[in-house]
C-alpha cells in the first residue's frame, strides 16, 4: 500500500472524529446527529478500507431466524441502496422509510448485524472519494443508530470509486455510484 493511499486514510480517520454529525438545513434531506458522543471511532483500517464497529462481517447465516423473519430478511436486502447528491452525505428524505424499515428489523432481531458500504463516483481524487464514501456509510449507519439500532450491529467501509455499480462518465452512471449499501 503506497505512503499517500496511508496517508488518506490516515487524514480521513482524523475528519472522521472531528466532525462527527452530518446537519443540511433543506427540506430534502434528512437530519442525522452522532448519538455515540465519539464512541463510534475507527476501530480498525483493513486494506484501505475503513471499518467501524465490533464485528466485521459478521456471518447472519448462522442465525436461528423464523420463516417470517427469514422473508423480511429477504425483502430488505433487495431495497438496502441510499443514493446520495453530488459531493453530498446528506440523506434525501425519500430514503427515511426505507431506513426505518431496516433498523426496525435490526432492533427486532438484535443478533443481526450489517456493513454499510460507502461508495462515490469516479470524480474526485481517490483520497477524496475515500473519505466521502465513508461519509455516506457513516451518515447510513448514525441515521440507523438514531432509530434505536445498536452500534455493536453496525459495520462500515468505504470503497470511493472503486466498485462502480454502473460504469460510465455520464450523469446517469454517476448519479448510480454515489451509493451507501446496507449489506446483511
Amino acid at each position: 500500500m503506497s505512503k499517500k493511499y496511508l496517508l488518506a486514510i490516515a487524514f480521513s480517520a482524523i475528519l472522521s472524529l472531528v466532525g462527527c454529525a452530518t446537519t443540511d438545513s433543506g427540506s430534502d434531506t434528512a437530519l442525522v446527529e452522532d448519538p455515540t458522543n465519539g464512541d463510534g471511532s475507527i476501530s480498525e483500517v483493513e486494506d484501505g478500507a475503513i471499518i467501524v464497529g465490533d464485528d466485521y462481517a459478521s456471518a447472519n447465516d448462522g442465525l436461528n431466524l423464523t420463516p417470517e423473519q427469514r422473508a423480511k430478511l429477504e425483502a430488505l436486502k433487495q431495497d438496502a441502496t441510499i443514493y446520495f447528491g453530488y459531493d453530498s452525505e446528506a440523506i434525501p428524505n425519500s430514503y427515511v422509510s426505507l431506513l426505518q424499515a431496516h433498523a426496525e428489523f435490526l432492533r427486532d432481531n438484535p443478533k443481526v448485524t450489517v456493513i454499510v458500504e460507502g461508495h462515490t463516483d469516479e470524480r474526485g481524487t481517490p483520497e477524496y472519494n475515500i473519505a466521502l464514501g465513508e461519509r455516506r456509510a457513516r451518515s447510513v449507519a448514525r441515521y440507523l443508530m438514531n432509530l434505536g439500532v445498536s452500534v455493536n450491529q453496525l459495520s462500515i467501509v468505504s470503497y470511493g470509486e472503486e466498485k462502480p455499480v454502473l460504469p460510465g462518465h455520464d450523469e446517469n452512471a454517476y448519479s448510480k455510484n454515489r451509493r451507501a449499501v446496507i449489506l446483511y
